[in-house]
């Protein structure tokens, strides 16, 4: 076996494939229930899935549905497994790969889109550069005192990436992201 197809005890490695890892943005909607979450997560785990991102909130509260959006890796095979084992799980409604449904209408990915809370302390001229920056940035000041700012910021992952690498050197203590939450463009539902 080659050695870059070495199994690693991970569901990546079960079969050798030559077909390149993506990344894929899963929607899934579930009961809104105890437990339900716990099942899904358990489903990666206990196959040795990773989850770059998971976001889950109540969208349908008269019908007591859940959105979870999973951010994953994988084979196109691996993904389909993925996808085919989430929607047995019971409370699970329906399951859509956001990645794929994008490609389907001719676009890149879905709508992506990410909210972080970032600390940053300094003093004079630290402080100036941190407020020039976060403006630049579109980033809006939620909390000052005299020796910090909380900032918020919303966008794509890799803009808040930069924002953070750029917020280090300027004091930046502490980060808190929600994950993605994404939706397909066009005017069908998922």
């Amino acid at each position: 076996m080659n050695a870059h197809l070495q199994p690693t005890g991970s569901a990546y490695f079960i079969s050798p494939e030559t077909t390149a890892v993506e990344s894929h943005t899963l929607s899934v909607l579930v009961d809104n229930e105890p437990g339900v979450l716990a099942r899904v997560i358990g489903l990666f785990s206990g196959r040795g899935y990773n989850i770059e991102s998971l976001t889950v909130s109540e969208t349908e509260h008269q019908a007591h549905l859940s959105r979870i959006t999973i951010v994953t890796r994988g084979t196109p095979h691996v993904l389909e497994q993925i996808k085919a084992q989430l929607e047995r799980i019971v409370p699970v409604h329906r399951v859509v790969d956001l990645t794929v449904r994008a490609r389907e209408l001719g676009q890149d990915r879905p709508i992506e889109r990410e909210v972080a809370l970032v600390k940053v302390i300094g003093e004079g001229e630290t402080r100036a550069e941190t407020l020039r920056l976060a403006d630049a940035f579109h980033a809006k000041v939620v909390d000052a005192t005299i020796d910090h700012f909380i900032l918020e910021i919303t966008g794509k992952s890799s803009k808040i990436d930069q924002f953070i690498a750029i917020m280090k050197p300027l004091g930046l203590i502490e980060v808190c992201r929600t994950g993605i939450a994404a939706m397909n463009r066009g005017a069908q539902g998922m």
